[in-house]
């Protein structure tokens, strides 16, 4: 999804609002008011969790170069300013979550209609009682692999022993045009 340039309205919308935090996205604006597909939403779901996982390493980071409280001078400035992006982190991260929540709930709700399919009918199988039946239509076109590889080398067997059989005739007729040859240079 590329991201449509700021003008006008979109550029306001991202003007920061009260509190100095930055308004909806243009982009959430624009995915309101068209529909989306399962598929866009499941790819949209995904990149909230990589921002969450991100933001998330973020706050740790933040978190171990912060120093404890334990007695030690510290420049107040340079906590505050930890401190407020820490805030920000935080607040950017249950935006986040919520965004997940908005994109679980539509996709669940898209997926509302769809009846459950069994995981045995996703799996292409073949129940053992049908192998028992007596009425063979189908069953009598399919074979057990270990049958198939049986018949594999059984032809496998038959074709080295033709391939012998080919062997013997060539060293026959190599040793019968040996000889013609032999008779024709004698003669000569």
């Amino acid at each position: 999804m590329s991201t449509p340039p700021l003008s006008g309205a979109g550029a306001a919308a991202a003007v920061p609002g009260p509190g100095g935090y930055p308004g909806p996205p243009p982009q959430a604006a624009a995915a309101a008011t068209r529909e989306v597909n399962t598929a866009s939403l499941c790819r949209i779901g995904q990149e909230t969790v990589q921002d969450i996982v991100f933001r998330t390493m973020e706050i740790f980071q933040l978190l171990r170069n912060m120093q404890l409280p334990n007695g030690v001078t510290y420049h107040t400035g340079t906590y505050q300013d930890r401190l407020g992006k820490l805030q920000e982190h935080l607040r950017q991260l249950s935006i986040l979550f919520r965004k997940l929540r908005l994109v679980f709930d539509k996709c669940n709700e898209n997926c509302a209609g769809l009846d459950p399919v069994p995981i045995e009918q996703l799996i292409p199988y073949i129940e053992e009682d049908y192998w028992k039946n007596d009425d063979r239509g189908q069953a009598s076109q399919l074979r057990y692999p270990s049958e198939e590889r049986r018949e594999i080398l059984e032809v496998n067997k038959k074709l080295k022993q033709k391939n012998q059989q080919l062997k013997q005739i060539m060293d026959q007729l190599r040793n019968l045009i040996w000889d013609i040859n032999a008779m024709l240079a004698m003669r000569n």
